[in-house]
């Protein structure tokens, strides 16, 4: 019998805000957590799914014995999550307003671990934030809020609407992803993010932009390991199984288990 492949996902972080005595002071702790729907989303293929807890060593978070690079080493692929904004000074920036903080404890621990999957040549692929995250960790930069940064922009995020808020993507003709959606040209998906890629990391491409305004959607790496890296929410369109106005995210998680088994084989 052939095992499962083992899929590890980027945890996100919540941080200590003060006690909360309705809560049991549960926001006293600092917590590492996933959204249900990205788990289910790669359970849906017949793999395990483990979430990789961080390790800092600069007092928030304890530093083990084991290393990110261990989790890299038995593990068949790298799922980074969507969440908090990238920190401007993760790409040498500083924030615009106090609200575009952004999480630097979070980025130092995905930045650690989407180095250690690429070294041990294991598959990475990034949702919203994961693919923001992945743009800074090679180099690039990032518009800190579209709105205010892109004047021509359309709107990337509607509180109400959530991920219900749609627009559409051109996908670039013969990259690999317009080759996942033969005779697609054009596509919606959801949107749920205020920050984008603004200079391209070391050996990036760009797969998809968005309509009318050019933002960066979808992003693929050139070096020698599968890196891939999309705006919106795939895993949002999995629990909405009669949508078929959206992209269908199938073909492109098809394309990544394709990898994580062909480098489990080698």
């Amino acid at each position: 019998m052939t095992k499962p492949l083992i899929i590890g996902i980027s945890a996100r972080i919540h941080h200590p805000i003060g006690p909360v005595l309705d809560l049991g002071g549960v926001y006293t702790k600092t917590l590492h957590y996933l959204e249900q729907s990205v788990a289910h989303w790669v359970l849906a293929k017949d793999v395990l799914a483990v979430m990789i807890p961080a390790i800092e060593s600069e007092g928030l978070i304890q530093r083990s014995d084991m290393s990110l690079s261990s989790y890299a080493e038995h593990l068949d692929g790298l799922v980074l999550q969507g969440g908090a904004d990238v920190a401007p000074e993760s790409y040498g920036e500083t924030p615009l307003t106090p609200e575009w903080a952004g999480d630097r404890v979070r980025d130092r621990y995905e930045i650690d671990l989407f180095n250690a999957f690429v070294a041990a040549g294991k598959p990475v692929i990034g949702i919203c934030r994961g693919c923001q995250l992945i743009n800074v960790a090679l180099g690039g930069t990032l518009f800190q809020d579209i709105p205010t940064q892109v004047t021509q922009a359309i709107s990337h995020r509607d509180a109400d609407l959530y991920d219900r808020a749609l627009h559409d993507v051109n996908l670039i003709q013969g990259t690999k992803l317009s080759q996942m959606y033969p005779g697609v040209k054009q596509a919606k998906i959801n949107s749920i993010h205020h920050q984008a890629v603004k200079d391209l990391g070391r050996e990036l491409i760009v797969e998809a932009l968005g309509v009318p305004d050019g933002i960066v959607e979808a992003i693929r790496w050139r070096g020698p390991s599968y890196v891939f890296g999309m705006q919106w929410h795939p895993e949002f369109l999995a629990l909405k199984s009669l949508d078929q106005t959206q992209l269908d995210g199938g073909p492109i998680l098809a394309d990544f288990l394709a990898t994580a088994r062909a480098c489990r084989a080698a």
